[in-house]
């Protein structure tokens, strides 16, 4: 696990700052009554709703993007470390994650809770912040997801595309390529 934080410390940066972010903006409301908060809830459902949405679009699309990635990343001459492929589940695991959470909170933010007569207008206080502070988690966890693919798929390219030697390469392959430049060296002289 702290491998896995200090590998990944960026990304968690980043979904740090747009949870902050968008957390800060969620408390400049600031107290609110629970009527006020069963019409900001009514009027903020379809927005929470279109950005659940993405997130589940999204994260479909990234698991099959992953699929792409391990066929490059096993097509490649370069022989690759364990610790991309740990790094490639990784990604997968937050993004399945992602969508399953994101999956069930739409389908419990389509619950039509502003129509019922029933429930207490205290109650509509604590859906409302409850459903502010899961979206800013959502988009924080979204921002993750994306800024460890990015990582990986940069990592790729210098490997793959630019041929740059880079700590990802199997120490086989390191200790081929050295053996490459001492023959040219010895061939040369």
């Amino acid at each position: 696990m702290i491998e896995f934080l200090k590998q990944n410390k960026k990304a968690i940066y980043g979904g740090l700052i747009t949870f902050i972010i968008i957390g800060i903006g969620v408390f400049l409301l600031g107290n609110i009554s629970g009527y006020e908060a069963k019409q900001l809830l009514n009027s903020s459902l379809m927005g929470i709703n279109m950005l659940c949405n993405t997130i589940i679009l999204a994260s479909a699309t990234i698991l099959a993007l992953l699929l792409t990635l391990l066929g490059i990343s096993s097509g490649t001459k370069s022989k690759l470390k364990d610790s991309h492929y740990l790094e490639v589940m990784s990604i997968a695991k937050i993004d399945t994650s992602l969508f399953i959470v994101t999956l069930v909170l739409f389908q419990l933010f389509n619950i039509p809770i502003t129509e019922s007569d029933n429930v207490p207008t205290i109650w509509f206080k604590v859906i409302y912040w409850a459903t502010l502070i899961m979206s800013s988690m959502l988009s924080g966890l979204m921002v993750v997801v994306i800024l460890m693919l990015y990582n990986t798929v940069s990592n790729i390219i210098l490997i793959v595309g630019l041929k740059k030697d880079h700590p990802l390469l199997s120490e086989d392959q390191e200790k081929a390529k050295e053996n490459q430049k001492e023959l040219e060296e010895n061939s040369n002289t």
